[in-house]
């Protein structure tokens, strides 16, 4: 029996040597292949090495449309300016791959709530674009210049546009409330300028300012303008979001329908008396103060005195808008945002 484990413990070490020898010359006859490759192509090999890439994925511009319309107006990249400003923004949105996700699911919500307004308003369908440039489309963003909301309007300028800006209510947060002076005062410019171009230009850089380099620039043209580089921008950011959100998959977007922000369903509540507790109202309403809050960013304070008998719609989620319920599918504003899988 001990003969037998002896004899056995033999093989096992034989064979164990056998696989080692076999796996060193193995690795000798790579050796000498590599050396015999690289002694025969030394310079070859060095070509290689100095073209490996030093990252794991390639980059590539993206290409500039010829031309394009926006609002009604065309605009032709030839031109030295045009095409590179539009190159760096087109390319910039392209690869800030989060925000712009972002922004397509936030427009899945956001974009049936304005559009509607903007066609009442007599405003392009096109200028919703202008809201994605201002706030990403978070209607409770906030600027370090104190402008806010889905238009970002400063406080004197909500107040000129008829919005309330109070400790308790501030109407520059209320989504279609915001969206009517917005259009209210890109009309005034239209009219004043013959152009949504320099209507929008005139929206971040402020109609005196657009007026005044209009008389001193000596053209009546808004995009041949010298202005600083915000408002230079401004406009052709908008030209590169439309793109892209025109043919997402085109520059590398692809979302499916349940990755999208779902549209919400509301009931109304008119209140024309004080609230003394937006918490218990909440509550007495089937939602939380928190979704209450959300919902109507425009009530600032922990309850609405409403000394002045205003008339103030609140918006109530509806329980089944609150869920994403499996197998449920989104309603998708634009089919061409998605894929089908």
């Amino acid at each position: 029996m001990a003969q037998i484990k002896f004899q056995n413990t033999i093989n096992i070490t034989y064979h164990r040597l056998m696989k080692r020898y076999i796996l060193y010359i193995f690795s000798a006859i790579i050796a000498v292949g590599a050396i015999t490759i690289i002694c025969l192509s030394n310079n070859d090999t060095a070509k290689v090495e100095e073209q490996r890439p030093q990252v794991l994925s390639m980059t590539a511009s993206v290409d500039i449309p010829d031309e394009m319309t926006f609002a009604g107006e065309k605009i032709v990249f030839d031109r030295y300016d045009f095409r590179e400003r539009m190159d760096r923004e087109l390319n910039s949105f392209t690869y800030f791959h989060s925000t712009t996700l972002l922004l397509f699911k936030r427009a899945n919500r956001i974009f049936p709530m304005i559009e509607p307004i903007l066609k009442q308003q007599g405003v392009p369908d096109d200028i919703k674009y202008l809201a994605v440039i201002e706030s990403s489309l978070d209607h409770r963003a906030v600027s370090p210049a104190r402008a806010a909301g889905l238009w970002q309007f400063i406080p004197g300028t909500a107040q000129g546009s008829e919005l309330e800006v109070s400790s308790e209510v501030d109407e520059r947060y209320h989504i279609g409330k915001s969206t009517v002076a917005a259009c209210r005062y890109l009309k005034d410019a239209y009219r004043k300028y013959g152009s949504w171009s320099a209507a929008a230009l005139s929206y971040n850089g402020g109609q005196g300012r657009i007026t005044n380099e209009f008389s001193n620039q000596q053209t009546d043209k808004a995009l041949d303008l010298w202005l600083v580089d915000e408002t230079t921008r401004y406009y052709f950011r908008m030209l590169a979001i439309k793109t892209i959100f025109e043919n997402p998959s085109r520059y590398g977007f692809v979302l499916r329908d349940d990755q999208l922000y779902k549209p919400m369903d509301f009931k109304e509540v008119n209140v024309s008396s004080a609230i003394p507790s937006l918490v218990s109202f909440a509550k007495d309403n089937g939602i939380t103060y928190a979704q209450l809050k959300d919902f109507n960013s425009w009530l600032r304070d922990t309850k609405l005195t409403n000394k002045s008998g205003k008339t103030y719609t609140i918006l109530i989620p509806t329980k089944e808008s609150l869920y994403y319920r499996k197998g449920e599918k989104t309603k998708v504003h634009d089919e061409r945002w998605t894929t089908k899988q």
